[in-house]
């Protein structure tokens, strides 16, 4: 089989087995990123694999550069990138982006045990220190009560909708 009908094959079968699957996404044909980890755990990181045209005689390339895991360490990143190519070589000339993935899953505690459980925690403090600021300026916006004379006052000047009639505050020019 030619390099290109055995990424057709393994597209396939990926696309088959992570369907529904919220952590799996294809960017392209030829490149996927998996999220290990739920979305709120602060040692959970994502995975991109992207197919050159040769593969899978060749290694696919792996990169850890995504936004997500800007709260991991390079060190870490790193070792994760290192435990993988491992797999890679060793998985290299069959279809491995399942298993690369699977392996990842496997091994995400012993992956991130250097990594400290307190970076997400820090973010997340500070905003619950700014949710009692948004609350106090909503408790500001709060009407201001009439009393029974201001209603009828202010329901004389306006119409049924609670609008001023057109030309309430026009001045007469000509007196």
């Amino acid at each position: 089989m030619a390099a290109n009908e055995d990424q057709e094959m393994e597209l396939e079968a990926l696309r088959s087995i992570y369907e529904g699957d919220k952590c799996f996404k294809e960017l392209s044909p030829v490149s996927f990123q998996y999220r290990i980890g739920e979305s709120g755990d602060p040692k959970a990181f994502l995975i991109e694999v992207s197919w050159p045209e040769t593969y899978p005689q060749t290694a696919p390339v792996i990169s850890m550069d995504a936004f997500f895991n800007n709260t991991i360490s390079s060190a870490i990143k790193k070792s994760i990138l290192d435990k993988l190519s491992v797999e890679v070589e060793a998985n290299l000339g069959t279809a491995m982006t399942y298993t690369l993935f699977e392996y990842a899953k496997d091994n995400k505690e012993m992956f991130m045990e250097n990594q400290p459980g307190n970076t997400v925690t820090s973010v997340s403090n500070s905003i619950a220190i700014g949710t009692p600021d948004v609350l106090a300026s909503k408790k500001k916006e709060k009407k201001e009560q009439l009393s029974k004379t201001q209603k009828r006052k202010l329901a004389d000047k306006t119409d049924n909708k609670g609008e001023l009639p057109r030309g309430w505050n026009w001045v007469d020019v000509i007196k």
